[in-house]
């Protein structure tokens, strides 16, 4: 594969031209209820070129090599035509070249267990919440695997082969009475073990009293509170609300959010840093190379409370004049590298839980989440679960929780960080611009922040 991409690339007159080629192989499981809905194998093998003509970019996709020189000369074409007709100009930062051959360490090989195993494994899981009895009404599980090979050469010298796996999926109990439906989820990922995915026994069990429990829990009274959020909470706020106005395609193309993410900008107390990363080896969001063939590192976001970084590819690193930082990702061959997160995370801080509600006389714990929608700096998560905290206690369950806000009112209100910093993964990922779902972990410890508003009942 090298000799051949690299012939292709010799003598190619473009200003840069990068060819990624993908095979992969995954395997799906997916029951509804008491059916299996889908379970299969399949194999999938393709590549991209992209190439950059005085400022004009060409991006052709294919499933062969065979012509795979004359894919690279209609890019070229696409670049030079686009390049002479626009007044806009895109180039790439620079970044040294890199040749490198990267293997996958497992500790259990999803590619080694049979089909017919995986199915029997989460047969075994869907059983368990069908025989829980009422008001346990019906079940979802969805479980995929995928490894990947990637080929990467630009005419810049680079050539990386890079190995990847990510696994995952979401085990869902639905409780149901009347018109009131409740549900609980077990979710797992990991980019190296398979065991992620056994011994979830317990845990289903528990969410399957989770769902019924909130059944008979009450609406929250809406209003403002003090919250505790859990890790899983926390890591999911801190991706959605503040990791996507961290991408620098979004605050390239945003005069307004330029201002609002002006670096240097005190935006939390000064325990608050909050970071992503690719290197956080096991987790869904990790990978050594993106998709330009850049190494990712650890990004400082925020320090001390301080906003001091962004991501970026190297078309944003060179239009904002700041320095690549692995991050720009395709999910898969037929889309040209965006910028994306890899795994965002608040550090920990040094607050026990105990610590964070012992003060609080009505407040809420607020815990995993299903669903949400941002706006620009404007968030609403529901919690996937929650309970009044009560004189420093927690007190009773209560559900439809709905928390809504500005990012960074809520970041500045942040009031305490716990000890407990955890890394969620789980089988959803991330979308953005008809990519996805990318696989993306988040980090986080437990959060107490004040004034946080909640939807709610009157």
């Amino acid at each position: 594969m090298e000799d051949t991409l690299k012939s292709v690339l010799s003598g190619k007159k473009a200003d840069y031209i990068e060819i990624r080629v993908e095979e992969s192989k995954t395997d799906s499981i997916e029951f509804q209820g008491p059916e299996l809905e889908q379970a299969g194998g399949s194999i999938k093998f393709g590549g991209s070129v992209r190439a950059f003509v005085k400022g004009g970019v060409g991006f052709v996709s294919f499933n062969r090599l065979k012509d795979l020189e004359e894919k690279v000369d209609l890019a070229i074409k696409q670049a030079e035509l686009i390049g002479s007709r626009s007044s806009e100009s895109t180039n790439l930062s620079p970044v040294k070249v890199i040749n490198d051959k990267v293997t996958i360490e497992t500790i259990e090989d999803p590619r080694e267990i049979p089909l017919d195993k995986k199915i029997n494994l989460f047969k075994n899981y869907n059983d368990i919440i069908l025989s829980y009895g009422e008001p346990i009404s019906s079940s979802r599980i969805n479980y995929f695997d995928k490894y990947t090979k990637l080929y990467f050469a630009n005419s810049e010298g680079s050539y990386i082969e890079q190995e990847k796996l990510d696994l995952g999926g979401n085990i869902t109990a639905v409780a149901s009475k009347g018109e009131n439906t409740q549900m609980s989820r077990v979710g797992f990922g990991s980019s190296k073990d398979f065991g992620e995915a056994r011994n979830l026994e317990d845990n289903i069990k528990t969410s399957c009293k989770r769902a019924s429990d909130m059944l008979e829990a009450p609406p929250i009274k809406g209003g403002e509170y003090t919250v505790v959020l859990d890790p899983t909470l926390a890591g999911i706020f801190v991706h959605e609300a503040f990791g996507h106005l961290s991408e620098s395609d979004f605050v390239f193309e945003n005069p307004e959010l330029q201002k609002l993410m002006k670096l240097g900008t005190q935006f939390g107390p000064k325990e608050l840093n909050i970071y992503d990363t690719g290197d956080s080896v096991g987790s869904r969001g990790y990978l050594k190379y993106d998709d330009e063939g850049v190494q990712t590192e650890k990004t400082d976001l925020i320090k001390e409370g301080q906003l001091v970084g962004r991501l970026h590819t190297r078309e944003t690193a060179d239009k904002m004049d700041e320095k690549p930082t692995g991050s720009a990702r395709a999910i898969n061959y037929n889309h040209p590298p965006i910028c994306r997160m890899r795994t965002t995370c608040i550090a920990p801080g040094d607050a026990s839980f105990d610590d964070m509600i012992k003060d609080i006389k009505e407040g809420v714990y607020a815990v995993d989440a299903y669903g949400g929608q941002t706006n620009g700096e404007m968030f609403t998560f529901k919690a996937g679960e929650a309970y009044m905290i009560r004189n420093g206690e927690i007190a009773e369950m209560v559900r439809d929780v709905n928390l809504t806000g500005n990012v960074f009112t809520t970041l500045s209100n942040i009031e305490a960080i716990g000890n407990d910093f955890m890394i969620r993964d789980s089988g959803g990922g991330c979308g953005k611009g008809g990519q996805g779902p990318l696989p993306t972990s988040q980090g986080a410890p437990s959060l107490k922040i004040q004034k946080v508003v909640i939807g709610g009942k009157s």
